[in-house]
């Protein structure tokens, strides 16, 4: 096995006894990189001998944090000191900001080699797309907006990177490449240095390859109850099978990889009960597209007054409320999401997990076609932890995943429930 094969959390034990180094990690994933990227296109920006030169710092480390070592892929609208950050926007080329995002120094000071900065939608929100095709089939799109970030952990080019979810920029594109990805609870990482779009939604979150990478990083971030074992084996775990008010619009494959995961899990010896969600969720997916576009009026009118003629159409259009959005829709939209996070947190302990759809299906052909976020965004505006877990294959061959969701600030269980499921699943 080459090392770039190994999961991060394969790969850190050997790093921290040192029977891997960092600096033949890096050097692992960089001709992993230079096999795969003119294909996958997964980075806006990789300077391979900083690269090394980090690596081999790391390796001469006095202490050894929890990620230490680690290859690790930053999407291109969170702040690296060293690096651009484009926002894939041609208003900000050849940017550095001179200093790290919160998040990023986080990994940094714990010990992670940041490899470059992967592409994205624009501004990680609409406009130009990714100039990334899905490593699986090239035609494809990986889906969006943390494009590069899931295609190049699929694509073993990295272990582990960064992504942002606002809508399902995350967990959609971890079911159409492949790969395990983690939106932890809606506040828990600081998102400083990290461009913003909604202050209500913005969430960032990481890809890795199984669930022992997603807690390699969630114990950098030092989530809240990590340290208390869930204490239940797979026999004793009760989920909820929640099709959700958008049924309708997953495809056939996506509906069968989430009755597949249900029908795996009883087998396995989980209670697998189906839920159907209380009357006011089935608003809930068009609170979180008001306030989305609400918010984003503002997120953009620096650039809107100030590069006016650089800036995507879609971009003038939220800063012009072209959608119409009233201060009264907002209102009533924060108002439901306030009332239906509390419901939805009252479904647990009676269970450990919600298990849902991550995407409508395959991915889309294409490069403009993200996907439809319809089985993510309301989750995002409830604010919960979901991580995605892949699944079975499409009609194409395609990877389709679905995710398991708990409450608010359960993300520590959350993990635990995905360790001991996530073998079953992904089968």
């Amino acid at each position: 096995m080459e090392p770039w094969q190994l999961t991060a959390s394969a790969a850190a034990p050997m790093l921290r006894d040192g029977t891997l180094t960092a600096e033949a990690l890096v050097r692992s994933c960089l001709e992993r990189i230079a096999e795969r990227e003119p294909v996958t296109k997964a980075w806006t920006f990789l300077d391979p001998q900083l690269a090394l030169t980090s690596a081999r710092e790391a390796d001469k480390a006095y202490t050894r944090g929890v990620l230490h070592g680690l290859p690790m892929g930053v999407k291109d609208m969170i702040d690296t000191a060293d690096m651009p950050t484009t926002h894939n926007s041609p208003i900000y080329q050849g940017l550095r900001q001179g200093r790290d995002a919160a998040c990023v120094g986080v990994v940094r000071g714990e010990g992670a080699v940041i490899l470059g900065k992967t592409d994205t939608v624009e501004f990680a929100a609409g406009g130009r797309r990714a100039l990334t095709r899905n490593p699986h089939d090239p035609t494809r799109t990986p889906g969006g907006s943390s494009s590069g970030s899931a295609a190049a952990v699929a694509d073993g080019m990295v272990p582990l990177a960064f992504g942002t979810q606002t809508g399902g920029s995350l967990v959609r594109p971890a079911s159409f490449c492949g790969v395990y990805g983690m939106k932890p609870t809606h506040g828990v990482v600081n998102s400083e240095g990290a461009k913003r779009y909604s202050h209500t939604l913005d969430t960032i979150g990481w890809y890795g390859r199984c669930p022992g990478d997603l807690r390699l990083v969630a114990q950098a971030f030092r989530l809240f109850g990590l340290e208390v074992p869930l204490g239940k084996t797979l026999g004793r775990l009760r989920v909820a099978l929640c099709r959700g008010p958008n049924w309708h619009l997953a495809g056939p494959e996506s509906q069968e990889a989430v009755l597949l995961a249900g029908r795996r899990l009883a087998a396995a010896g989980v209670a697998v009960e189906e839920v159907e969600l209380p009357a006011g969720f089935d608003e809930v997916t068009e609170a979180q597209r008001v306030i989305l576009m609400a918010e984003g009026r503002g997120a953009f009118l620096a650039e809107y007054l100030n590069a006016h003629a650089l800036l995507h159409q879609d971009f003038r259009d939220r800063v012009e409320n072209v959608s119409g959005i009233t201060a009264r829709q907002l209102l009533a939209a924060h108002d439901l999401a306030a009332d239906c996070r509390r419901r939805f947190d009252a479904l647990f302990p009676g269970y450990d997990a919600v298990l849902s759809p991550a995407s409508t299906g395959e991915a889309p052909v294409g490069r403009e076609d993200t996907g439809n976020p319809v089985f993510n965004s309301m989750w995002t505006l409830l604010h919960v932890p979901c991580i995605g877990i892949p699944c079975t294959k499409g009609p194409n061959g395609l990877p389709v995943g679905v995710q398991i969701i708990g409450p608010r600030l359960g993300d520590a269980a959350l993990l635990d429930v995905a360790a001991l499921v996530a073998p079953v699943i992904d089968a």
